[in-house]
């Protein structure tokens, strides 16, 4: 005879195996899913933009080319008046051989006329800057001074830079302190304009909260102006320079002494057109060099807008 057994269902859930036999291996088999998770794919490596690369390189090589190209033909109609750029080329690696001779005062090589002229050019360039940058402060902060100020710059500016040669070597009895005065007194507008034309586009907020907390003058010029007019006066300081090496060349021819300006007025007078031709690029590099020297230190001060 059998019997059948029958269990309470509080029997049977006691009776039962234990869930934490079963807990581990699903523990186990989850981490194991987990760890065995697929990466994403990397993202594929994008080819070298050859394409880019020669649109900034060719189109400078090719405009030299055509320089040099136009240069050669002018050479052969010319005969013997002009170089050619090989003969030219030959001439510049035997005047760069040793750019640093001296063999007297009148006697120096290319190197020593570069610094001199570089020299004049930066105690001129730095007089105006020294005068130019608070003078253009002053007169766009005050209206009074703009207007008593803005008549005579508009009257000295355009007078052409070697009609003040005359004036220096008159009131400073010398050929050296005349060229540093017409670089002073050519390169000062443009940082005296920039300037004080920055200082006139401040929004007029920030001179709005600078009357709410009171600032002094000096707290609204270096906290204030100086940051928003920086690019504006950076802007004049690179006219500056590029005015200023042009204007040492032609004052250099006039004044003599040692100078990349008198040194082609010498070879002119030694009827050596190749070293006149080879003056021309040098003064063409250098002022380049200043150029983009001062359009990097532009950008690195310029700021701009993020549009929202």
């Amino acid at each position: 005879m059998v019997s059948a057994v029958f269990h309470s269902p509080l029997e049977a859930s006691l009776s039962s195996p234990m869930p934490s036999s079963k807990t581990g291996p699903t523990l186990t088999v989850m981490s194991e899913v987990a760890v065995s998770t697929p990466q994403p794919p990397k993202a594929a490596k994008l080819p070298y933009d050859w394409r880019g690369f020669w649109l900034k390189v060719l189109p400078p090589f090719m405009g030299l080319g055509l320089l040099i190209g136009l240069w050669a033909l002018v050479s052969i109609t010319t005969a013997s008046s002009i170089p050619s750029p090989y003969d030219t080329f030959l001439q510049a690696i035997d005047v760069f051989r040793d750019p640093f001779y001296q063999k007297g005062p009148n006697d120096q090589g290319v190197g020593w006329n570069i610094l001199s002229s570089l020299k004049r050019v930066a105690i001129g360039f730095g007089l105006a800057a020294a005068v130019g940058i608070p003078f253009g402060f002053v007169i766009g902060r005050f209206e009074f001074m703009s207007r008593m100020f803005n008549p005579l710059i508009s009257l000295l500016r355009p007078v052409s830079p070697l009609a003040w040669l005359p004036i220096g070597l008159m009131v400073f009895k010398g050929a050296n302190p005349a060229a540093i005065w017409t670089i002073f007194i050519c390169s000062i507008w443009p940082m005296v304009i920039n300037t004080a034309v920055g200082v006139q586009r401040v929004p007029s907020d920030y001179m709005n909260v600078a009357k709410v907390l009171n600032l002094s003058e000096w707290k609204i010029i270096t906290k204030i102006l100086f940051p928003a007019v920086l690019p504006y006066m950076l802007t004049g300081v690179r006219l500056a320079v590029g005015t200023a090496w042009l204007v040492i060349v032609a004052a250099e021819m006039l004044t003599g002494g040692v100078g990349i300006g008198f040194w082609v007025w010498d070879e002119w007078n030694n009827l050596n057109v190749k070293n006149i031709i080879i003056a021309i690029f040098v003064i063409g590099i250098v002022g380049l060099i200043l150029e983009y020297a001062l359009i990097k230190l532009a950008t690195a001060f310029t700021f701009e807008e993020v549009k929202s």
